[in-house]
């Protein structure tokens, strides 16, 4: 899967915390250049959604997200070439429907004679992809964390995509899981987010664990109803398990969950905003 590996020549390898990357300058103090979008250079809305391989309807996942306008899309439960998809690539489906030109499928396992896994949409050139298989216990279903690299108002950002194993058991699982994603996420010096099905409530561990270094845009910012997984229970209420996480480098600015029967998910809709780069302290004069 060496495609996937690399879009490009460019490294994703670096070791350094959270911080936007080193030698670049502060913007410049004009009028802020607008995007065909009409949000400006340096904000995004990005959207994570667990499609359910689209079983109720891709035209269905395909208007959703069209309706949102988002420049960036998470997708988990994503089929490639599966019987229980007809054969079509949902990725590439969802990117011709949606108008979102960069796509990439990560395949995590085969089901239905297809590959299954999670997906990306985008607006941006994906200037290199990589994947990092995360601990799973013997014979569960492996997960993968994916991470794209996009170049936004002129810096590089980090977007990981993932879905941790499933609830409600292998909490443990998950901890590994949340543990490993926080470590390589603290080895890459760019702006970054975090978005996916995490299978865990905002106070678990493991979501504790990622918030350590990254904000949960939808506790930020969050506006109506949190809730991403509704239950066939009368009167329950929705769980929270579908996040958009964000280092420091972002502002959160608003975010909603949809509430649309498109899947049994729920997608979580987020606009950020990218901060100006930090300012190189000056090198101290040479002595005459």
């Amino acid at each position: 899967m060496s495609f996937l590996r690399f879009l490009s020549a460019l490294s994703l390898t670096t070791a350094l915390a959270c911080a936007s990357p080193s030698g670049l300058g502060p913007r410049s103090a004009s009028v802020e250049q607008q995007t065909s979008t009409g949000r400006a250079s340096s904000e995004l809305r990005v959207m994570t959604f667990n499609i359910q391989s689209g079983l109720r309807g891709l035209d269905k996942v395909a208007e959703v997200i069209r309706t949102a306008h988002p420049d960036i899309v998470a997708l988990q439960e994503v089929d490639r070439g599966s019987r229980r998809a007809g054969g079509l690539d949902q990725t590439a489906v969802l990117a011709e429907k949606t108008g979102l030109p960069y796509h990439a499928h990560i395949r995590t396992t085969d089901l239905y004679g297809g590959a299954y896994g999670i997906a990306l949409l985008s607006r941006f050139p994906l200037e290199a992809l990589e994947e990092y298989p995360l601990p799973v216990p013997r014979g569960a279903e492996p997960r993968t964390l994916a991470h794209a690299l996009m170049r936004v108002d002129g810096r590089e950002v980090s977007v990981y995509v993932t879905h941790l194993i499933r609830r409600p058991f292998n909490g443990d699982a998950r901890v590994r899981q949340s543990a490993l994603i926080a470590a390589l996420l603290a080895k890459d010096p760019r702006p970054k987010l975090l978005m996916g099905d995490l299978n865990d409530a905002p106070d678990s561990r493991p979501v504790r664990l990622l918030r350590r270094s990254l904000t949960d845009v939808a506790a930020a910012s969050g506006q109506g109803s949190a809730g991403t997984y509704p239950l066939p229970l009368p009167f329950a209420p929705a769980l929270r398990i579908d996040y958009v996480l964000a280092c420091d480098s972002f502002e959160p600015v608003r975010s909603e969950v949809l509430h649309v029967g498109a899947s049994d998910h729920y997608p979580v809709v987020a606009d950020v905003r990218l901060k100006a780069a930090p300012v190189a302290e000056a090198a101290p004069a040479a002595a005459p």
